[in-house]
């Protein structure tokens, strides 16, 4: 992973100004038109379903999914092509999106899309392209800042209404039983208020450790709401209750040996996590396969900006608050548009 340099968006070093880090920094985004983000809860009418009706695998998650969450048939929408591509060229996504957007209703906010590859257009993640089109402000040449998310932050529950975007995530795995019980967690997660604990390792990876800087704060403001562990080791072993797990290194081990609760959200900072399927370092498909609910990863070098990398403290914050998986993960992203939100997008363990 490369160094970021000086670059980096709103990261002042020094537990002074710690606070202000984690707040004045973290200021939550206006909408569009600078009026009231809306507030109502998020759920099946306001997802659509992206199914590749050439891949069986795509058509048989859909169907499982639209089941078990109760999608309004409506909100299915179906495309064709040709399955099995890890990358998809801009021209033929522009084809797709196009057809995409005839069909999704207007109450539909953010999409589930039905496959693990492909995962990136161009340069830049498809679950980021299907948010806000593709763009190349998304991607870049180097270590260079990319297009930020009005949605990072934001309180909107309604954030196409609110931006023009709808967050995309993959109901992604190597197998379809990997994802028919990725989908069983996330129903089984809903409402169960877990006593689990937030696990926050600081690793040797100096390179990959930058979100450690966090980790204090975090800790202070977060700890009479639930129980935070800050751990300096390069892997968690053995652990029953994890509900999320925070590390930077290019490969995790021993994260088969932990028990995750429903819902869990896990992720590390690393290059290429988010290359699903053919990654040298340690897919984040490998979370999901361990027990998590939801991971991400980047598609292309981000360097080491935590910008490009879910910020542990509103990924917290929102979900116990209430909201579900994919707002929480997305509104923790600043600049998004080279990772890959995998998961069940609508798992609320902290329902009230």
């Amino acid at each position: 992973m490369k160094q970021a340099g000086s670059r980096i968006n709103c990261i002042r070093p020094g537990l002074l100004t710690l606070l202000l880090l984690l707040s004045a920094c973290d200021r939550p985004a206006d909408p569009v038109g600078g009026g009231t983000p809306s507030a109502t809860a998020f759920g099946p009418q306001q997802l659509g379903i992206v199914v590749n009706d050439a891949d069986l695998s795509s058509r048989r998650i859909a169907e499982y999914y639209v089941n078990r969450r109760a999608i309004p048939a409506a909100n299915v929408i179906h495309v064709s092509f040709g399955p099995g591509k890890k990358v998809m060229r801009p021209e033929d996504f522009q084809i797709l999106k196009d057809e995409v957007d005839r069909q999704t209703p207007a109450a539909v906010q953010a999409y589930a899309l039905t496959w693990t590859v492909p995962y990136r257009v161009g340069c830049m993640s498809i679950t980021t392209a299907f948010a806000a089109g593709f763009d190349a402000d998304f991607c870049a040449l180097g270590c260079e800042p990319t297009r930020q998310s009005p949605y990072f932050n934001s309180s909107s529950r309604r954030p196409y209404d609110d931006f023009g975007w709808r967050p995309a995530i993959m109901l992604a795995g190597m197998q379809v039983s990997d994802v028919e019980a990725l989908i069983d967690r996330g129903v089984a997660a809903d409402a169960s208020n877990p006593s689990g604990t937030a696990y926050l390792l600081s690793t040797s990876d100096r390179q990959r450790n930058t979100r450690a800087r966090f980790y204090s704060g975090i800790k202070l403001l977060q700890s009479d709401r639930f129980r935070i562990e800050i751990i300096s080791s390069n892997d968690l072993r053995r652990r029953d209750d994890v509900m999320f797990y925070f590390t930077g290194l290019v490969r995790v081990a021993g994260i088969d040996t932990n028990r995750f609760l429903p819902g869990a959200i896990a992720d590390h900072l690393t290059s290429a996590g988010g290359r699903l399927t053919d990654s040298r370092q340690m897919s984040s498909l490998r979370w999901l396969e361990a027990g998590a609910t939801g991971s991400y990863g980047t598609v292309a070098e981000p360097c080491n900006f935590v910008d490009k990398f879910p910020r542990p403290n509103l990924v917290i914050d929102a979900y116990l608050n209430g909201e579900t998986l994919i707002e929480s993960y997305w509104k923790s992203v600043a600049w998004p548009g080279q990772g890959v939100f995998i998961g069940e997008p609508l798992a609320t363990p902290f329902l009230h």
